[in-house]
């Protein structure tokens, strides 16, 4: 293992769109799993925008995450609620949806939710 690792996610290993147009994730693959970078634009909803490539009736990624611009809504399976912004660190459990809340990118970077996330058929 290399003692300084730095990565541009402009460079990134692998690069995923989502649906519509609406944004998307930027892949870094590293020793210690894979780091997500996600451009959600406005108007971007799970349920509408990743929902088609895979195939759940609701996100069953586990999330753990910054949030960089912008502001995300997430509504849980069960009803429960919450919103994030910039400066926010976010854990989400498996089973909800989500949408960009304003007219603003959301930009989120995780580091356990994102190696499969929009990818078709995972």
């Amino acid at each position: 293992m290399a003692g300084i690792v730095c990565r541009n996610f402009d460079n990134a290993d692998e690069t995923r769109p989502f649906e519509g147009g609406k944004g998307r994730l930027e892949l870094l693959n590293t020793e210690g799993g894979p780091v997500g970078r996600a451009v959600f634009e406005p108007g971007w909803r799970w349920s509408e925008h990743v929902k088609p490539l895979a195939g759940t009736d609701s996100c069953q990624a586990a999330h753990t995450g910054y949030v960089v611009s912008g502001r995300v809504k997430i509504v849980m399976d069960d009803g429960e609620t919450g919103e994030a912004g910039p400066g926010d660190f976010i854990m989400i459990e498996p089973g909800h949806d989500a949408w960009v809340v304003g007219d603003e990118p959301c930009v989120t970077l995780d580091w356990t939710g994102f190696g499969d996330y929009a990818r078709p058929g995972a």
